[in-house]
């Protein structure tokens, strides 16, 4: 049987499969699909490679022997891949065998012409050529191949039309060239079981199909286009028999073999499209059959453009009107973002308002909370001074007191001595008595009183005040003295009396000289002048 034969078989996979599950082979086998439908240039770059090289090889060809059997090998090369370039050949393979004057290449010109033609669609004129071969000069080999052809063709009718007569009437006529290619073929051989299942699968003994096609497919030596045509047909057998999975795979592997050996002519990819379109991959779909539309347009076979243009736009339009769905849904969706987006920058507004106000609310917590510390240290310091204020007043009262009582009891006894005195008209005893007081002591004595009394609450006071001055420029204190008139000066300064008027007439001194010792006193010390009574105040009693 000649590789033309095993085209028939594409022709049986017409019917559209149901939608199936893909399982995880099924997946890998699209997988590696799409990798070799990704490198087609470069299958197609190794034929067409090839082909030039024939061409050279025919350039410098220079007997009709020679040009023939190169004519020849051209025509194989491009009856898959080109109908123009296949039919040309074809041609020249006529003209060449006329000019040789050889019946029998004359009569297998004739019948690759018949399988030019019946692969681009033209079935009345595959018949024509056909039916002007005389079979006297044909091989037994050529001969299985014309009874094909002429199968072929009856079968490409019946389907073309898909009438119920004309199928009646076509459908026998197939069958019958069948059975007489079969009683020409060698039993086990590829031819043979090719040509069996073939007649099992037109006439629905699927069993006995798909017997002969395993059997075939199990054969050594498959050409790619062999193994396609032969998985392609038990893929349909597989699908009529329910078994979905095992019919993919077959078309998905049917589908590999025609790319990677760059056929044009065949329906495997676009059936392959046809069911995945009907599964709902659309984006899939959409792809292989392209592919498809671009093979036939490429070979230039009318009934498989035909066929292919059908369902092209169907799915073209399904695949259009999904991405029109998709970005409508795209649309909505992209609006809710967008609405869930603005709420969100919204509540991330009203949220960073709200921590701006807590940070304000915070620092003004923190500025209340150092105002009040410092209120707390201030009250502390009022409470200390107060304490002491109270503590002075308290020692004051008690010494003021003591001493009132002390000059009432010698003022009382004082004035009875003079009434005495006085009574018994003792004049000169009544002024010398009066003589006899010495205020000066008295002074002495309250200054004397008034110093043990302040040390006795400011114990270091005397050491703290020659700490405001340097060494050489401490002051001193005269023997029998507690504090010099200077300590005394700001001793009262401390107790909480600045008036310098005040102090002259307890100290019994001018607010003159008052005023002189306390700006000697400041100067001589390092501290600033407008510092130094703070100096003093800070004093603490025990």
């Amino acid at each position: 049987m000649r590789p033309g034969l095993y085209l028939l078989f594409f022709l049986f996979v017409s019917i559209s499969r149901p939608a199936y599950a893909q399982s995880v082979a099924t997946d890998s086998l699209l997988t590696k699909l799409n990798a070799v439908l990704a490198d087609k240039d470069v299958y197609v770059k190794q034929k067409t490679n090839h082909i030039d090289e024939l061409g050279k090889q025919l350039s410098q060809a220079n007997d009709l022997d020679k040009k023939y059997n190169i004519y020849q090998q051209l025509y194989n090369e491009y009856k898959n891949f080109s109908y123009d370039s296949a039919y040309n050949y074809a041609k020249k393979l006529q003209e060449t065998a006329a000019k040789l004057n050889d019946p029998n290449r004359m009569a297998f010109a004739k019948m690759e012409l018949g399988f030019t033609l019946i692969s681009s669609g033209m079935f009345k004129e595959t018949l024509e050529t056909l039916n002007s071969i005389s079979l006297q000069y044909l091989s037994t080999d050529d001969k299985v191949e014309y009874y094909f052809l002429k199968a072929r063709s009856y079968f490409d009718l019946s389907d073309f039309d898909r009438n119920v007569d004309y199928s009646a009437m076509y459908n026998p006529k197939g069958i019958q060239f069948i059975d007489s290619a079969l009683s020409l073929a060698s039993p086990g051989t590829y031819n043979y079981y090719a040509l069996r299942g073939l007649q099992a699968l037109r006439k629905a003994d699927n069993t006995g199909a798909v017997k002969d096609y395993t059997a075939l497919l199990k054969l050594k030596n498959l050409t790619p286009n062999q193994f396609a045509i032969s998985a392609c047909s038990l893929s349909y057998i597989y699908e009529v028999l329910g078994e979905q999975d095992k019919s993919t795979q077959l078309l998905i592997q049917a589908a590999i073999a025609d790319l990677q050996s760059a056929t044009k002519e065949t329906v495997a990819i676009y059936k392959l499209a046809d069911f995945l379109y009907k599964k709902g991959d659309l984006n899939s779909a959409f792809v292989y059959i392209k592919q498809a539309m671009d093979d036939a347009t490429f070979y230039g076979a009318r009934h498989r453009q035909v066929a292919i243009s059908s369902i092209l736009p169907i799915i073209e339009a399904q695949r259009i009107s999904t991405v029109e769905q998709q970005r409508k849904s795209l649309i909505i969706y992209a609006s809710i973002i967008t609405v869930l987006v603005l709420f969100v920058v919204m509540f991330a507004f009203i949220i960073f308002r709200q921590l701006k106000k807590l940070r304000i609310a915070d620092n003004l917590i923190k500025e209340a909370n150092v105002s009040l510390q410092e209120s707390n240290v201030a009250l502390e310091a009022l409470n200390r001074n107060l304490s002491t204020a109270n503590k002075i007043k308290n020692e004051y009262i008690g010494y003021y007191f003591n001493i009132n009582s002390i000059y009432i009891d010698k003022l009382e006894s004082f004035q009875k001595s003079l009434d005495k005195k006085l009574s018994s008209k003792r004049y000169e005893d009544a002024q010398a008595a009066i003589k006899s007081l010495n205020l000066e002591n008295e002074r002495h004595q309250l200054f004397h009183t008034f110093d043990k009394v302040f040390l006795s609450l400011f114990p270091d006071f005397i050491e703290k005040f020659e700490a405001l001055f340097n060494k050489d420029d401490k002051i001193a204190i005269a023997d029998g003295q507690l504090l010099s008139t200077e300590h005394r000066i700001f001793a009262l300064i401390r107790m909480g009396i600045h008036d310098n008027d005040r102090i002259a007439k307890l100290l019994g001194y001018s607010v003159n000289t008052i005023y002189s010792y306390k700006n000697r006193i400041k100067n001589k010390s390092f501290i600033a002048n407008d510092e130094f009574e703070d100096h003093i105040m800070a004093i603490e009693a025990v």
